[in-house]
């Protein structure tokens, strides 16, 4: 009998040595977990949308940074050119560019959105509820602006290789090397400002629109989930608003990032947007490329913003499983 007393009495003792995790602890830990599933999943929704348009984007990069006038059909015959001249992949050329640039932006900014949009909800009393307007508008210009001001440098990378011939840039880091040392440091900059200025209304209509029509989409289906083709028509919708409204400083910013190799002097964004007009006018060169945008930007955006909460549900799904099976 003593030797049972004494082994409940030594349970105890380890019972006493191993507490429980408070519940800070446990939010703690939850926390953590959402950051890196929203890292996760931005990172992949950001590579796969944009290795999906990275054709179509390298086209309207070539016609933004030049002079020549767009078309629907100078378009077509500038991707049938290059693919006779260098072969199908160097459609993609600049994507690995690409790739390096838009896996930590997209990683970044969805992250950042989530959190921004949990912080606002705190502030505003609308903790896991869908944010009121200007909040919503305020957590997509945020998380832009943080994205673009932590990924800048790769961003001006990406755009060189996209506008120049392979001779002259063999891979990513010979493009920091080579604009460091020819340009300076300083260049890897051009065009920040009009690129922040670009990412406020661009962000925060993508992410305001997105989470508004499935917040509508809610309230009249009843259901939380939307499908996956809803998802991405509401993506699709939220770039076309976002990439139209910010398009002008789109041009504007390549402009100044690929002056170095198109013998430009590109200094200011005034400067640029009143040379773009007297050289090519206000739709045609402000807004050159934009009616290629209305088709890449939705495809981009609708895939991006589908694959991103796709992602996130497995991953919940896949965790909810891991804990069951323990």
């Amino acid at each position: 009998m003593g030797n049972g007393v004494q082994e409940r009495q030594g349970a105890l003792t380890r019972g006493e040595v191993l507490p429980l995790p408070s519940s800070s602890q446990s939010e703690g830990f939850k926390q953590s977990r959402s950051v890196l599933n929203s890292l996760l999943s931005g990172a992949f929704a950001g590579a796969v949308a944009k290795t999906a348009v990275a054709p179509l984007d390298r086209t309207k990069i070539i016609f933004q940074v030049s002079s020549n006038r767009f078309s629907a059909k100078e378009a077509y015959r500038l991707i049938y050119r290059t693919y006779l001249k260098d072969g199908f992949f160097s459609l993609w050329r600049g994507n690995s560019a690409t790739m390096v640039r838009v896996i930590p932006y997209a990683a970044i900014q969805f992250c950042a959105h989530e959190q921004y949009k949990r912080l606002l909800g705190g502030y505003y009393g609308f903790q896991g509820r869908a944010l009121p307007p200007v909040p919503r508008l305020l957590a997509g210009s945020l998380a832009g602006t943080t994205a673009a001001m932590l990924t800048y440098p790769l961003d001006m990378v990406r755009a060189r290789m996209a506008v120049t011939p392979k001779e002259m840039y063999s891979n990513i880091m010979h493009v920091f090397a080579r604009i460091s040392r020819e340009e300076g440091l300083k260049t890897l900059y051009r065009g920040f400002t009009p690129t922040i200025l670009g990412v406020v209304p661009y962000a925060g209509l993508s992410f305001f629109t997105y989470e508004t029509l499935k917040k509508l989409h809610a309230e009249r289906t009843g259901r939380m989930q939307p499908y996956s083709y809803e998802r991405l028509a509401f993506g699709a919708c939220a770039g076309l608003i976002g990439q139209s409204a910010s398009y002008p400083l789109d041009v504007v910013r390549r402009r100044m990032q690929t002056a170095g190799v198109t013998g430009h002097t590109y200094g200011t964004i005034t400067g640029t947007m009143r040379e773009i007009v007297a050289e090519e006018g206000v739709i045609r060169g402000l807004y050159k490329g934009l009616s290629m945008n209305w088709v890449k930007g939705p495809i981009a955006v609708g895939i991006s913003f589908m694959t991103f909460d796709l992602t996130q549900i497995l991953l919940r799904k896949m965790q909810k499983l891991g804990y069951t099976s323990r």
